[in-house]
C-alpha cells in the first residue's frame, strides 16, 4: 500500500521560507513521477510542482522561480522548498505520486498546512 506523510508545514510571514517534506512508503520514488498539490480556501487544486523518474521538473507559474522540487531516492523522499513565500501561497499542501494521463495523481497524502501572513 502506497503511503505518502507531508510534514514541514506552519506559519510564516511574507518573504520567509519554508521547506515541506514527504516520506513515501510501498513503492519506489525512482521509478514513479510526483509532485506537490495545493489547495487554498474557497479554491480548486492547483498543481505546483512536478517532478518525473527522470529528474525533469515542472513548475506552475504561480511559484516558478520561488519554489523547488526536489527528491532523494535513496530517503523515499519528496521535497518542496518555499522562498519568498506570498500570502497567496497559503494553502493545504499535498504531496502525490503517480502521475495520470490526465494530468492528476494516483495517490495522495494528507496534506501539511502552509500560512503566509502579510
Amino acid at each position: 500500500q502506497v503511503q505518502l506523510l507531508e510534514s514541514g508545514g506552519g506559519s510564516v510571514q511574507a518573504g520567509g521560507s519554508l521547506r515541506l517534506s514527504c516520506a513515501a512508503s510501498g513503492y519506489t520514488s525512482s521509478n514513479f513521477c510526483m509532485g506537490w498539490v495545493r489547495q487554498a480556501p474557497g479554491k480548486e487544486h492547483e498543481g505546483i510542482a512536478t517532478i518525473n523518474s527522470a529528474g525533469w521538473v515542472s513548475y506552475a507559474d504561480s511559484v516558478e522561480g520561488r519554489f523547488t522540487i526536489s527528491k532523494d531516492s535513496a530517503k523515499n523522499s519528496l521535497y518542496l522548498q518555499m522562498n519568498n513565500l506570498k500570502a497567496e501561497d497559503t494553502a493545504m499542501y499535498y504531496c502525490a505520486a503517480g502521475c495520470t494521463a490526465a494530468g492528476g495523481y494516483k495517490f495522495w497524502g494528507q496534506g501539511t498546512q502552509v500560512t503566509v501572513s502579510s
